[in-house]
């Protein structure tokens, strides 16, 4: 029985081995199903192992499966309630993932990550606070581990301490002066504090470090904007790099719009749309763009879907009311409600053209 148990085992690895005239990614995904084939699963280290083949596969609910039997078998198995949460987390259920990343700390409280993996679960569900103190706890621990600084500095520029954010940042750019995400990060908030020219610096730096970075692009693209620089080749490359980038196209239909290139703002209004077909500025801007080009029948229709949307658009009421008024339509009602809402330029448009009217 051994003999014939042996020969499959062989012919397992034998069909391993002819894997290696696969592609790079081919390989690695084959190799790590036939690893998973041949475990043989009696203890809870055996468990654990799989559950991390099947989350390197993105098997995250199998992988659940497997922590969950290292954990019956050892329930002290303090990295397998970490890696538990850890597919929870990618399965967006953060307040399992919570519970286990405190269990694991109860475990083994000196074990940074499994304060990392808190924190983050905590960042996902808009705890920045609740963050901040984790990732304090995990450099209080290791005041050498450049994540702990970028993720902390993330969770402050969230709360809008683009300050504090900076200083992590710099922090953690200091600790590793290759951290892409972290000259990204640094110059949004810079950005934020309308420090223009080293917010440009920093997307230059994350670009150089990875050419195929393309929220560095976007985000380059809006500095640039604000000090008058050209900038549509950034938004460019953006889209080349993600071509489902819909801020990217929404905002290079905008820069299209004020460069008179009409057509090409509606076709990148119209991308954005169907990437996000509840985006109501998308829709509001391409009905502008349709009024420019005297299509004020597509204009309406626009307008009238973005304030489906976002019932309180009043610039969107405004302009709707400008296109009915051109088509002869009944218009008042629209001023009459932009106005309502605070546009006082609605309100002097119904003053000089409705007062007297019951439209």
């Amino acid at each position: 029985m051994d003999k014939y148990r042996q020969r499959g085992r062989n012919k397992k690895l034998l069909f391993f081995l002819n894997l290696i005239v696969l592609n790079y990614k081919m390989k690695k995904l084959f190799f790590l199903i036939i690893l998973i084939t041949l475990f043989s699963c009696d203890t809870a280290e055996d468990y654990h192992k799989q559950g991390l083949l099947n989350c390197e596969l993105g098997n995250y609910k199998e992988a659940i499966n497997n922590f969950n039997k290292a954990i019956d078998i050892n329930p002290d198995f303090a990295n397998a309630y970490y890696l538990r949460g850890h597919a929870a987390t990618l399965l967006k259920n953060y307040n399992e993932a919570i519970d286990d990343f405190n269990k694991a700390i109860e475990l083994n409280p000196s074990e940074v990550i499994f304060y990392i993996g808190k924190g983050n679960a905590k960042f996902t569900l808009e705890n920045y606070y609740g963050a901040i103190a984790e990732y304090a706890k995990a450099i209080e621990l290791d005041p050498v581990y450049a994540r702990a600084y970028k993720e902390r500095g993330d969770s402050k520029a969230k709360l809008k301490d683009f300050d504090g954010a900076i200083d992590d940042f710099n922090k953690a750019i200091e600790l590793n002066s290759d951290y892409t995400n972290a000259y990204h990060a640094r110059g949004i908030s810079k950005n934020n504090l309308n420090n223009y020219h080293e917010a440009i610096t920093d997307f230059n730096k994350a670009v150089e470090l990875n050419p195929n970075y393309a929220e560095a692009y976007y985000y380059r693209a809006n500095s640039k904007k604000k000090l008058g620089k050209a900038f549509l080749s950034d938004y460019n490359k953006a889209i080349e790099l993600n071509p489902n980038y819909v801020d990217a196209y929404y905002y290079r239909g905008s820069l299209k719009d004020s460069l008179k290139d009409y057509y090409g703002a509606i076709a990148d209004f119209a991308k954005a749309i169907e990437l996000n077909p509840d985006f109501a500025n998308a829709y509001f801007c391409r009905g502008n763009s349709k009024a420019k080009l005297k299509d004020f029948n597509g204009a309406i229709d626009d307008f009238t879907r973005a304030i489906e949307l976002k019932p309180d658009h009043t610039d969107a009421y405004y302009y709707r009311g400008n296109s009915k008024k051109e088509l002869g339509k009944l218009y008042c009602s629209d001023y009459d409600k932009s106005c309502q809402l605070g546009r006082q330029m609605s309100c002097e448009q119904y003053r000089i053209n409705c007062r007297n009217l019951d439209l």
